[in-house]
């Protein structure tokens, strides 16, 4: 039909207009409009020339008259729309495959099915599970804005922005300072200064707004290199126009520019990426169930072809149906001993599991979530565990809270400082806590590896006991968090040992032997790239003081124990001591072949001056010494 009407308007003779005639029967006077203006002193206006006009007024979102203003709201807020929006989705579906967008309605409504319910409450119930730790500021501001968190119910806002983030593909917030009914605030630019946000003028409320209710309003589409080039400026919510500013919107899964209208301004939805494999996990377990209700088959086994070729086929068939209506565990088959048989065959149901089991990976391979999670299924077989696929997930969620909660949140934390104290104070920030834990075991083997790790520390001059204690005491996760720090560590108990004096051990913990050759050159032994401390460090043979040992008795036992060397004669006193070390001096015969343990990978003979580097630092101080004599 519309092809005939425009066929008919192209033959149609255009109309003839005939000049209207006044009364005096003179045409009506011409005015010339550019003559006019000038005598008037003004400059003629241009006509518009269509061939001549700026890119941005050709590109311009079409503007109504003044007298024909439409109400702006979200393309799907009502019946009707909600039919188009339906109806288009039905046609993307048929032409490309079911990539194009589903529409919220059609969302909405996939949301009743648990597989895609659960897939988005998860990740958004992760999000917030532990939530956040403020850090910075004041004891006393850090306890206000907790509370004015509660107050505003941040914490479940923030689980319904990220709830409609992966259900819709777009979450927003709406900050409240009581401009709601206010048009032109609402248009104005959110800026957060104290001169516009303040504890006169505070945040009021945090609203959570579904995608239906909002659309994109104007944005930049003719220049690329522009900052807000597909970014809508402002935001239509049922109505309202309210600037971007104002509302948080959060899309985890952006698309590209092209598909941003489509979408409107939505990111890809979880649900939508879902589908196909939800599909598929519902055909599989309807097929799996319809198999599993025939798992048997009864076959009677009678001469049918005589049957067929004059019997009595009814009641054969009747039978038949007797049969089925009967069958169960406790039925009855009567057959005739002669001519009948009855037999049951049972269909086979091996790799009925492994067709679901396979299903179900689809389902948390696309959700990113763990099957243990996803479906509190717990791994079969040995040395199954689920933690690691717990951690990796606890990562994704991780990266998820950096990437696209935080600037969100940051803005309303800046809102509510200002709206407390006038300003934005220095330093006041949050952190996301960790959701993974580890148990008692694990957390007394870390204290311990923490442990050892300080008294090493602390045993080769790193950092000082005090140092250590100040950590600990602002640890917070540390069994010593909050000790005083200006009560000094109480003293450690000599112990005297049988044979040696408490003075004599008491400022040593290790001892070491410098054994020079008669031509000037020092014995110096590398240590193995695993040991504890200075792994890989050149040094001299040595090692900590047994209890009930001298210092001298352990320089000789460890001599011989590194290198296979006993000096004769052992030692008398220290030739250098520093940070609890002593070292003595012997004087070798000639040099001998060194006989390493395991604690060593190589050994030299060379001058001080060319000793081999790294050095340890004990041995490195040594070496300064004696250059500086």
């Amino acid at each position: 039909m519309f092809a005939r009407f425009k066929a008919w308007l192209k033959a149609s003779p255009a109309p003839i207009v005939e000049p209207v005639v006044a009364d005096n029967g003179r045409l009506p006077m011409h005015i010339d409009e550019g003559k006019l203006t000038l005598a008037r002193g003004r400059p003629a206006p241009r006509k518009p020339d269509p061939m001549n006009r700026a890119a941005e007024e050709v590109y311009a979102p079409y503007k109504y008259a003044a007298a024909v203003q439409p109400a702006e709201m979200a393309m799907d807020h009502a019946g009707p729309a909600a039919i188009g929006m339906l109806t288009n989705w039905a046609a993307s579906s048929l032409f490309h495959e079911g990539q194009g967008f589903f529409g919220f309605p059609y969302l909405a409504e996939l949301l009743q099915r648990a597989e895609y319910r659960h897939a988005a409450e998860i990740w958004s119930e992760h999000t917030v599970r532990k939530w956040i730790k403020l850090t910075g500021g004041s004891a006393a501001q850090r306890k206000a804005v907790e509370e004015e968190f509660t107050r505003l119910d941040v914490r479940t806002v923030v689980e319904n922005w990220a709830y409609h983030d992966q259900a819709f593909g777009r979450g927003q917030v709406f900050l409240d300072f009581g401009d709601a009914d206010k048009p032109a605030e609402l248009m104005t630019p959110l800026r957060l200064i104290d001169t516009k946000v303040s504890p006169r003028r505070p945040l009021k409320a945090l609203k959570n707004v579904e995608p239906v209710w909002s659309a994109p309003g104007v944005y930049e589409t003719s220049n690329p290199l522009h900052q807000d080039f597909y970014k809508p400026r402002e935001w239509i919510v049922y109505g309202k126009r309210v600037h971007r500013s104002r509302m948080l919107t959060m899309t985890s899964r952006p698309l590209s520019d092209m598909l941003k209208p489509a979408y409107a301004f939505a990111g890809l939805s979880l649900v939508q990426m879902m589908k196909p494999y939800v599909d598929n996990w519902l055909r599989t377990r309807q097929a799996v169930a319809d198999m599993v209700n025939s798992y048997s088959i009864l076959n009677l086994k009678t001469d049918l072809s005589a049957t067929l070729a004059g019997g009595d086929c009814a009641e054969v068939f009747k039978r038949v149906d007797l049969a089925n209506e009967t069958r169960d565990n406790r039925a009855m088959w009567v057959t005739d001993k002669d001519s009948e048989e009855l037999e049951n065959i049972a269909v086979p149901l091996s790799g009925l599991h492994e067709l679901q089991q396979q299903a179900q990976e689809h389902l948390a391979s696309v959700s990113r979530i763990p099957l243990s999670i996803y479906l509190q299924i717990s791994p079969t077989g040995l040395n199954a565990n689920s933690d690691g696929e717990a951690r990796n997930f606890y990562a994704d969620v991780h990266s998820h809270q950096e990437k696209n909660i935080r600037p969100g949140l940051t803005v309303i934390l800046q809102a509510v400082q200002l709206s407390l104290f006038g300003q934005i104070i220095d330093g006041l920030t949050f952190e996301f806590l960790p959701l993974w834990e580890m148990d008692d075991k694990d957390k007394a083997e870390m204290r311990k590896a923490d442990a050892d790790a300080d008294c090493n520390y602390v045993r080769e001059g790193i950092v000082s006991p005090e140092e250590v204690r100040e950590r600990l005491s602002n640890d917070e996760t540390s069994l010593y968090h909050g000790v005083d720090l200006t009560d000094p560590p109480p003293e450690p108990e000599k112990e005297e040992t049988a044979g040696q004096p408490a003075q004599d051990s008491a400022p040593f913990r290790a001892a070491g032997a410098v054994i020079r050759s008669p031509d000037g050159r020092i014995l110096f032994v590398r240590r193995s790239h695993d040991a504890g401390d200075y792994p890989g460090y050149w040094c001299l043979p040595g090692g900590s003081i047994e209890p009930g040992e001298t210092a001298a008795d352990a320089a000789v036992r460890e001599s011989y124990e590194e290198v296979g060397y006993w000096p004769d004669g052992g030692f008398d006193e220290p030739y250098f001591v520093e940070d609890g070390v002593a070292l003595f001096w012997h004087e070798a015969t000639e040099s001998f072949e060194a006989k390493l343990n395991h604690e060593h990978v190589s050994y030299v003979w060379a001058n001080m001056e060319q000793a081999p580097q790294p050095l340890h630092p004990i041995v490195a101080s040594l070496i300064r010494k004696e250059s500086a004599k």
